[in-house]
């Protein structure tokens, strides 16, 4: 670019800066332009896509008081306070000191290991004795002399001065360490050339408003000014959904889609509802504190009749089964959980159900608890979306079709099927997604047809339904590329800034 059209380019801060950049003092430019630091910064980097300046970045760490060393740079550090203290007792005792002195008892065991160090007390029998020797009392200390100073650069500090820092820093508060970006500017030889150029901008036109189309004399003869496009610009982070309720309101609109209501419920449940109702014996491994979470509560169980044939199935079975042949116990149904599966919406659900309510299709997404060794792969929670179809001429065959429609909805084309076994569920099936990229089945949950033992009490007769809860966060996980299933939860800012919007549409 030659100085004219650098000129027709320049936008007004940049005008404003450039008489001043030879100086190349942030400060200065600042003062002298009229302009705050990020304005002056913006246009500086506007200058060097130019080629008119070269910038070079370089962070300083810098020492600065804390809340606390603000309030004792005013009213003086804890061990001056009690010094003072002191030079009016000579001696007393270290009830009366800590009450006398005002300090907390955190400012209070403080002052005494500092003047301690300083040889400047001693503590006997329950008393502080002061003891001066040669040390003139109104002498400041290193502590506050280095509290006068701030701010300080880090790296710069004398040895002294260092140990005086690292003294402070164990104390809660009195200093603090920022970061702070520290710009050179060089001026090149066509910005140089620029500075001392005597062409001056011309008034052009910056924006093009209604107004300036609509009057013939507001743009005629004028010049706009021109924009460098390829010019880098600031990140503008716009506000967006969490990306873990992004894929919830998806995969909600996905099931509404397909004809489904939407189940709710409380996270914590009895364990009639999480395991007693699902046909989980209650000697099973599952119901022991190393898998679940049990709250230190009892909770109320449902209508007795309801109850009474949840105990039946368990104790005697229904139709052809056995049951599990063991006596059922209602205090163990009514401890406390929380929930380890959406799938206990789903009793709850058909509990409540009418047979001229058929046939119904149901659909659960919520936050679920194990009680997990937390690593890469594994959470103590996880959310799961849930399915049930309720339909007298349902059969194994649209379970495998509603699950492929989903999944097929989620953008996973190649789903294949596993034969399995869940407690509840007979026959039972594993579902896979085959990733493209690592060449690999993703194994994203379970599902199956509810057996007698848990339709018949809940429903009162053999009705089938079609049941699923695979997890979503693999599917998260896979999208998103996140390798560490707790980064879901952590909540980085700058993460959750630069990650993509959900767009399985």
């Amino acid at each position: 670019m030659d100085v004219k059209r650098i000129l027709q380019s320049l936008s007004p801060n940049e005008l404003k800066i450039l008489p001043y950049i030879e100086e190349k003092d942030l400060v200065s430019i600042c003062k002298k332009s009229n302009l705050d630091k990020t304005s002056v910064i913006r246009a500086l980097e506007f200058l060097k896509n130019k080629n008119v300046v070269e910038l070079a970045y370089n962070k300083e760490k810098i020492i600065d008081l804390g809340v606390n060393g603000i309030l004792y740079k005013r009213k003086g550090l804890p061990e001056r306070r009690l010094l003072n203290l002191l030079e009016e007792k000579r001696i007393i005792t270290l009830d009366d000191a800590l009450k006398q002195s005002k300090l907390s008892e955190d400012e209070f065991r403080a002052s005494i290991g500092s003047l301690k160090k300083k040889s400047l007390i001693d503590i006997k029998n329950g008393r502080i004795i002061l003891n001066l020797g040669d040390y003139e009392i109104a002498r400041k200390m290193p502590e506050e002399i280095f509290i006068e100073n701030l701010p300080l650069n880090l790296n710069s500090l004398p040895k002294e001065e260092s140990e005086t820092f690292r003294d402070l820093q164990k104390r809660r508060n009195i200093v603090k360490i920022s970061e702070e970006n520290h710009v050179k500017i060089k001026v090149t030889e066509k910005g140089k050339g620029l500075v001392n150029s005597r062409i001056k901008s011309e008034n052009l036109i910056e924006q093009l408003t209604p107004n300036i189309i609509k009057s013939e004399k507001l743009w005629k003869g004028k010049k706009f000014r021109t924009y460098d496009v390829l010019s880098s610009v600031p990140v503008i982070n716009g506000g967006k959904r969490h990306f873990v309720n992004q894929i919830a309101d998806y995969v909600r609109r996905v099931w509404t889609d397909m004809g489904f209501k939407e189940m709710s419920g409380d996270m914590i449940v009895s364990s009639f509802w999480n395991f007693d109702a699902l046909f989980t014996a209650q000697d099973h491994p599952v119901r022991e504190m190393q898998d679940t979470f049990f709250i230190n509560k009892k909770l109320n169980l449902p209508d007795k009749e309801l109850v009474k044939r949840v105990k039946e199935s368990h104790e005697k079975g229904v139709e052809n089964s056995k049951g599990w042949q063991y006596q059922w116990n209602e205090e163990e149904a009514r401890k406390a959980v929380l929930r380890t599966h959406t799938t206990c919406l789903s009793a709850q659900t058909l509990s409540k159900l009418k047979m001229q309510d058929l046939p119904a299709k149901y659909f659960a997404l919520g936050k679920n608890f194990r009680n997990e060794t937390v690593d890469w792969s594994h959470g103590f929670e996880f959310n799961q979306t849930e399915g049930i179809v309720v339909d007298r001429n349902a059969n194994f065959r649209n379970l495998l079709g509603y699950l492929k429609q989903f999944f097929n909805k989620m953008r996973f084309e190649k789903i294949r099927f596993r034969p399995s076994y869940f407690p509840y569920t007979e026959p039972s099936v594993e579902i896979d997604v085959w990733h493209p990229e690592r060449k690999i089945w993703l194994e994203l949950g379970g599902a199956g047809m509810f057996r007698p033992e848990v339709t018949i009490p809940l429903l009162g007769e053999d009705v089938p339904v079609l049941a699923w809860g695979p997890g979503s966060d693999r599917m998260m996980m896979d999208y998103y590329g996140i390798k560490d299933l707790r980064e879901l939860y952590k909540n980085d800012l700058e993460m959750l800034r630069k990650i993509k919007f959900w767009m399985k549409t």
